[in-house]
């Protein structure tokens, strides 16, 4: 007997404008994200996006506090994201979507914390792309003034193209994207190390000058509370490898294992930095320095490490804005394919399977800001989002266990300790906001003034276009006691 495979029959055609023919247009149109990355591009992006914090915005902690308050908040700040590491590598994963901890909140606390979450991703990134931006036209100009080329320069010049040419590379594919990440982050942690034997730590009074530039605490107490303001910029954005769960390969395995690496990495180049920085620069100067590393070489006297210094500090800055900008899209994208924000933005690129959309957005706004934002106001901004969204990690890790104990979901991952991580990183939080409304009260209140207007606005007018059953992903069992 034979038989004859007949064409299943069409569906019922639909007028253009239908909820049917909308809803066939979405499926026929979906394009996926490429899945082809590993841990080292895992490693990549949250070591990439991070290492420039050694490399500026770390200092500004010294003229908070003194070299010892500095070195202290380095260390607090440590424990806080170590404590976001771990929380972050069970919790995506088990939660493998793009979006990162957008995606988390929106599965285990709700859409109004999903919605701000996406919000704080968005701007942390953003504003800290910005702050490369600054940093790298500063830069340029201050290596044009080294060789004596004193206004030759125009540092917005610099800041416009490094936004434009990273926005492109973006555009164009992920892996590009992120296996040049994992080239100049390498060789940005190379400058930081090199750096550290040509000062000669074993031999102190050679190079480093500890012993006279060295001072207590010129504030008192108080400065170590204050520092841990600008600790944070050490590690801020390690929890950005989350944003590339949709895109990795084996996200139970390369995610944790790419971000608590990247923790480890990221503690030693701190320390390492602090100690080669404090003996080559007296605090007053390091306290306002735009690039201490680059400052660093300088005063070694030595032409070729300047040189060196300056192709790292220009590496980590390429390779934090060039992360930054993978994940900012990567969240907005999120939103906007659940329905948080326009759908629009929710558009994968048929051809490079990149979110376009949500790239070219911000290429404006982050110029924008780059040309009329002072460097520590741009830092300060993305701290405070940064500090909202460690507070709702904290949150969401008690839940996410309440609801679905160890057993009843498979992870890739079981931090040890629950519930200390979420209790160190909630006390850890709420210092760091003490420290900032010391210094930036006015930019504290102005940016939760911000964030309840923008909750507002998403409840009275986005969240009936959210569609509630299709934004759960997670094949999990219902909650414990429900």
């Amino acid at each position: 007997m034979t038989s004859t495979l007949q064409p299943a029959a069409a569906p019922p055609s639909a007028a253009p404008g239908t909820p049917t023919a909308e809803v066939a247009t979405e499926k026929s149109q979906k394009i996926a994200l490429l899945r082809v990355l590993g841990p080292g591009h895992v490693w990549a992006l949250g070591v990439g996006i991070v290492l420039v914090g050694e490399f500026m915005g770390w200092n500004f902690a010294v003229g908070k506090g003194g070299p010892i308050a500095a070195l202290a908040a380095c260390w607090l700040a440590g424990i806080l994201y170590t404590c976001v590491a771990m929380i972050d590598s069970e919790i995506t994963s088990t939660v493998a979507a793009a979006g990162g901890q957008y995606a988390q909140a929106k599965h285990i606390i709700g859409p109004l914390a999903a919605f701000n979450v996406g919000l704080y991703l968005v701007m942390a990134y953003t504003m800290l792309e910005v702050s490369n931006a600054i940093v790298t036209g500063d830069l340029i100009e201050a290596f044009a003034h080294s060789l004596h080329l004193e206004g030759t320069v125009d540092k917005r010049a610099f800041m416009v193209l490094t936004v434009v040419a990273l926005a492109f590379l973006n555009y164009r594919g992920v892996l590009a994207t992120l296996t040049l990440n994992l080239v100049i982050t390498a060789a940005a942690f190379a400058a930081i190390v090199v750096l550290f034997v040509a000062a000669q730590p074993w031999a102190p009074g050679a190079v480093l000058q500890h012993e006279s530039l060295l001072v207590g605490l010129p504030y008192g107490s108080l400065g170590i509370l204050a520092a841990m303001h600008f600790g944070l910029w050490f590690y801020l954005g390690i929890e950005g490898t989350t944003q590339a769960a949709e895109e990795v390969r084996s996200p139970a395995r390369a995610l944790p294992l790419g971000t608590m690496t990247g923790m480890m990495t990221l503690l030693i180049a701190a320390t390492l930095t602090w100690y080669v920085s404090t003996g080559l620069m007296p605090w007053e100067y390091l306290g306002q320095a735009v690039t201490p590393l680059y400052d660093a070489a300088r005063l070694t006297g030595s032409r070729w490490l300047e040189l060196f210094l300056f192709l790292g500090t220009l590496f980590a800055t390429v390779a934090s804005a060039n992360g930054c900008i993978n994940d900012a899209s990567r969240a907005w994208f999120a939103m906007g394919r659940d329905r948080y924000m326009p759908v629009w933005f929710g558009a994968v690129h048929p051809t490079y399977r990149t979110p376009y959309r949500a790239i070219v957005f911000f290429v404006p706004i982050a110029i924008l800001f780059a040309i009329s934002t002072p460097l520590d106001q741009t830092i300060t901004l993305s701290i405070l989002s940064g500090l909202l969204g460690y507070t709702l990690m904290g949150i969401s890790i008690v839940l996410f266990r309440r609801k679905w104990p160890l057993g009843t979901i498979q992870r890739g991952y079981v931090h040890p300790l629950h519930p200390l991580p979420a209790l160190l990183l909630l006390a850890l939080c709420t210092v760091t906001y003490l420290a900032v409304f010391l210094g930036y009260g006015t930019q504290l209140l102005a940016m939760m003034a911000f964030y309840i207007a923008a909750s507002a606005w998403f409840v009275l007018h986005r969240y009936k276009y959210v569609r509630r059953g299709e934004q759960f992903t997670m094949p999990w069992p219902k909650p414990k006691g429900y």
